[in-house]
């Protein structure tokens, strides 16, 4: 299934190849049109040069393979329109007299006087045993999904199996949904270019031809050009960067899906807070970054190590990205990717970081084997997030988190209805259907109430702490389906399975797994209830009778010295309730409005939110205000649906026409779509869309959009979806 190794053993001219040991199959992935069953993914190597002003990346892949059985007629990749493929050629394996072969290297042609240069080179290794040459090969580009293409590549028809091949493809990218431009002025210092790549959960077939399943993993390397003074990074376990060539390179040791392979390049500068981890920012926010997080990512890492076992990736790096990106966070190995936006969120930036270091374990080293079973990551990761923030930060914050989280997985479900079929566990993903749009609160949220649930079977927490650990040790580095960790389970409690815990009437496992509808048991939170109740309390004020009494109660309770979690939390609960009597406004503004205009963006979105929802007039330059500072999708989006929603379209316009130069041509069609539904043909807004990188959202996999077919006036927004992958 997976490369364990990237050596390159090939037989003698007169000997037939070794058989390794048997593997099973990948998974089949409809979301996949590849040949990945055919084949062993060894390693696969990139050359990569970087050229933003034509926001264009040009490459070269050598995959290293071999076949399964005898004779392949062909191989069959993930593509994507974006990406335009130059040649295919064909290498055999060194011979096996030789010892395992570098890494090859990849010349970089320089771009002469108004033209194009190609993509680059691969230049192998010569000496005993060595291919001196490639032999094209043909190909050929076929529809596939919405989401991508079919890249079938023709083999030479001698080919053994178990014998080890190299196929080299050089090709070039632009305006893929996995890579995203941004001009200076979009970042935060406007000084150099940025560009950053997002994967999750099919976009990187636009990054790079693969087997874009995450049922596949390997070993890859990387060497990177991009223009002077950009910073390079990229999600791996070894990077250099060789000055005198003006090239990064990287090395991933440990196998991971294609999904799970990052890039970021831009005007990034380091910061050690800890023995294993550094931060990467813009300058002027590398301090705050610092600040936030010295010290405590390495108290997070312990505790995680202790509960699961070694961290097995080395370094633990964060690169903080600009408001353009797509999403809250991603679990790339060694270097997550989080959005810059959320660092004035203390709490926030708390969950959504240990989240992404629970993922090392849950998700990066141990993965579903499909789409369909996400929950097998992000169940468990949000399940041992709240071990590791139980460990260090206590029960009871703890507790408060996940009735946050809980509370909007039920506003999910009551907008989706009990029987919507993406409410499954294992959610069945029809040929043609984006993965994302199964990426949901239930993913997370009822993933983790059945983990919980098995925790409890076993009743005590570090028992079942153990079985992890032995799980992740069991299954590291490869891709599982539901059925193996609930065998694993089973087989590590031998008692529970004689009990027949697994056919309990009305909690079955297979019940857990394939009933629509809310979890079928959720965790007692009461270690939390001396940070909820205050919230149920001012809640039940603010709607009790008569409101004159009820207010000058509610005023004397000071939520200034609340946690985050708490006023959103409380500012949901309003928002669940919108639109309220107007004298409930205005008395909400009067007492609350200049307070939470001072709190984070996370508390101010939820209050804008309110005060659109109830035509608040009074209030509404603090939207516009905040809309005016803000360029990131979670940001912006919600509140243009509600304005949208409701009688405020006008307003909406305008907004948007003042502001549409700060965002990202993506999030301005994404606003441009909703504003054109809100306010009919007659009057469609039209912006610049910036020529290149103005890619429609519907080809962006970001879990902002993972709601079906659901309208952008929907009474479900981004804050009803947590959108760390």
């Amino acid at each position: 299934m997976a490369a364990q190794c990237c050596c390159r053993k090939a037989p003698g001219a007169e000997a037939a190849p070794a058989r390794p040991p048997p593997e099973p199959p990948p998974a089949l992935d409809v979301a996949s049109a590849s040949s990945a069953q055919l084949f062993r993914l060894r390693h696969l190597q990139l050359g990569l040069e970087l050229r933003p002003e034509a926001r264009e990346l040009a490459g070269c892949l050598v995959l290293e393979l071999c076949a399964l059985r005898p004779a392949p007629r062909a191989l069959v990749l993930d593509t994507h329109p974006a990406l335009r493929l130059h040649s295919a050629a064909f290498r055999r394996a060194p011979n096996a007299t030789t010892a395992a072969e570098p890494p090859c290297a990849f010349a970089f042609a320089t771009p002469g006087p108004g033209s194009t240069p190609p993509p680059p080179l691969p230049a192998f290794p010569e000496g005993p045993g060595a291919e001196p040459s490639c032999c094209p090969l043909a190909f050929r580009v076929d529809p596939f999904t919405d989401y991508g293409s079919s890249l079938t590549v023709t083999l030479p028809p001698e080919l053994q199996a178990h014998q080890p091949f190299q196929v080299i493809l050089r090709y070039t990218s632009t305006d893929a949904p996995a890579i995203w431009w941004l001009d200076p002025e979009l970042t935060y210092g406007s000084a150099k270019p940025f560009v950053f790549t997002q994967g999750h959960s099919v976009c990187n077939r636009s990054f790079f031809p693969c087997f874009d399943t995450p049922a596949v993993k390997c070993t890859y390397s990387a060497v990177v050009k991009a223009p002077s003074g950009v910073q390079v990074l990229m999600s791996a376990t070894k990077s250099t960067y060789v000055e005198e060539e003006g090239v990064y390179h990287f090395h991933m040791e440990h196998p991971v899906p294609a999904y799970l392979v990052a890039l970021v390049a831009g005007d990034l500068q380091p910061a050690d807070i800890g023995p294993r981890s550094r931060v990467w920012a813009e300058p002027c926010l590398l301090s705050m970054a610092t600040s936030k997080l010295s010290g405590v990512v390495e108290q997070w890492l312990s505790a995680a190590e202790r509960l699961y076992g070694p961290y097995m990736w080395g370094r633990y790096d964060i690169v903080f990205l600009p408001p353009s990106f797509p999403i809250v966070a991603m679990e790339n190995p060694c270097l997550t990717f989080v959005i810059s936006s959320i660092l004035e969120c203390d709490e926030f930036l708390v969950i959504d970081v240990i989240h992404e270091v629970a993922h090392s374990w849950f998700g990066n080293a141990v993965t579903n084997a499909t789409w369909e079973e996400m929950w097998l990551s992000e169940g468990l990761a949000t399940y041992a997030q709240r071990r590791i923030t139980t460990e260090t930060y206590g029960a009871a914050f703890t507790c408060l988190e996940t009735a946050f989280r809980l509370d909007a997985l039920h506003r999910q479900m009551k907008l989706l209805g009990e029987d919507s079929p993406v409410s499954k566990l294992q959610v069945k993903l029809e040929p043609g259907v984006n993965p994302s749009h199964l990426m949901n609160l239930f993913t997370y949220e009822k993933g983790y109430c059945f983990v919980y649930y098995l925790s409890q079977l076993c009743g005590d927490p570090q028992r079942f702490d153990d079985f992890l650990r032995a799980y992740v040790e069991k299954y590291k580095f490869t891709s599982v389906v539901a059925q193996d960790l609930l065998d694993s389970f089973l087989s590590f409690f031998p008692e529970l399975k004689e009990q027949s815990v697994d056919s309990r009437a009305g909690l079955e496992f297979e019940r857990w797994l394939n009933a629509t509808g809310p979890p079928l048991a959720e965790p007692d939170l009461s270690q939390g209830s001396s940070l909820t109740r205050p919230v149920e309390a001012l809640f039940r004020l603010w709607t009790a009778e008569p409101l004159e009494q009820a207010a000058a109660s509610a005023s004397a309770i000071d939520i200034s010295k609340w946690r985050t979690f708490q006023t959103a939390l409380f500012l949901d609960r309003l928002l669940d309730g919108s639109p309220l009597p107007q004298e409930v406004v205005m008395s909400l503004s009067k007492c609350y409005s200049s307070l939470l205009d001072s709190m984070n963006a996370e508390i101010r979105i939820r209050w804008l939110q309110i005060v659109v929802r109830n035509d608040y007039y009074p209030d509404l330059h603090r939207v516009r205000r905040f809309l005016e500072s803000q360029m990131s999708r979670m940001y912006t989006i919600p509140l243009y649906e509600d304005l949208c929603t409701g009688a405020l379209k006008s307003f909406a316009l305008e907004v948007f026409y003042q502001t549409q130069g700060r965002l990202h041509p993506n999030l301005r069609r994404t606003i441009q779509q909703i504003l054109t539904q809100g306010l009919g043909p007659s009057a469609e807004p039209s912006a610049e869309q910036g020529g290149a990188g103005a890619e429609a959202e519907g080809d962006v996999d970001t879990p902002a959009l993972l709601l079906g077919d659901e309208a952008p006036s929907s009474a479900i927004a981004l804050r009803d979806v947590n959108v760390s992958a």
